[in-house]
């Protein structure tokens, strides 16, 4: 039987520090799922298609899927677990309750950060941007509308909801 040799990394995950004893095939995901617990991180296709594991690294948006373990030394990563602070939810999350773009919710993680991303980088995007920010996420449960209603809603534009 082979075995790997692990490496220790240091990382910043949801403004918690870590230090880490891990296989240096692991990936990202493997990590925030199976050593931390943080399961809001969805594992999708694990090749990079579906957007389901997008967390934030450095404030870009990454599949967490196609990120090896030893790359997060000394990076900055964000989850969904760390979008709210406390009880307090992200503006970004309470658009989305607001909007109803929040259907099975597999897809919500992902989008939620990809928006973060979008908004902190312009906030106050138009339509056309809001859709390709989210074009990495792949949603089966709805048209997209509600998604894009709710990161419009949570930017400083703030439009009015349509009946």
């Amino acid at each position: 039987m082979l075995q790997m040799n692990t490496l220790t990394i240091t990382t910043t995950i949801n403004r918690r520090n870590y230090t880490l004893c891990i296989n240096p095939n692991q990936t990202l995901l493997d990590i925030l799922r199976e050593e931390l617990g943080l399961s809001g991180t969805k594992r999708g296709c694990e090749i990079g298609e579906c957007g389901a594991c997008t967390v934030l690294m450095n404030g870009r948006a990454v599949n967490a899927c196609l990120v090896l373990a030893p790359q997060i030394e000394g990076q900055e990563i964000l989850t969904v677990e760390g979008l709210a602070v406390g009880e307090q939810l992200h503006s970004l999350q309470e658009a989305f309750l607001e909007h109803e773009a929040v259907h099975c919710g597999f897809c919500t993680p992902g989008m939620l950060l990809s928006a973060k991303e979008l908004l902190d980088e312009n906030p106050n995007p138009p339509e056309t941007d809001i859709r390709f920010a989210i074009s990495g996420n792949l949603c089966r449960c709805t048209g997209y509308v509600q998604i894009v209603e709710a990161i419009q809603a949570a930017s400083a534009n703030k439009p009015e909801r349509k009946p």
